[in-house]
């Protein structure tokens, strides 16, 4: 056996709606088919693939992160990702990864899941840019 790629990360939430407008307004994932689980939740897509289950209804840990520290995704648009997150108030953390200069770009989701957005070296700095 050999992993082959990643599939999918999975978030728990007690603010289903809050969280999928994140992923879906913020991030601008899709939200797709789910089987009929016995569980709320959704499963927010890019490119045709389900890369985030969200889970509500069961209880969350004390510590929202737990032992996976982030989630990571490649992005493009990073003015725009920025502007969108300045309007809704979402506090994030901006810089450039030593080595690369590939923009990284790190948030929360409402339910405390840290989300880090990664951005081509090439794409300009945004207008407010702290890196």
């Amino acid at each position: 056996m050999s992993v082959t790629g990643m599939n999918h990360f999975t978030v728990l939430t007690d603010k289903l709606d809050q969280t999928v407008s994140f992923y879906k307004d913020v991030l601008k994932l899709e939200e797709g088919y789910r089987p009929p689980l016995k569980f709320p939740g959704a499963w927010m897509y890019s490119n045709g693939a389900a890369v985030l289950h969200i889970i509500a209804g069961r209880p969350l840990p004390d510590e929202p992160a737990g032992v996976l520290d982030h989630m990571a995704f490649s992005a493009t648009g990073l003015a725009s990702v920025v502007e969108n997150l300045d309007s809704r108030e979402i506090d994030y953390t901006l810089r450039r990864q030593n080595g690369s200069n590939t923009w990284q770009l790190f948030c929360f989701d409402p339910s405390g899941a840290k989300v880090e957005l990664d951005f081509d070296p090439s794409e300009p700095a945004p207008d407010k840019s702290s890196a």
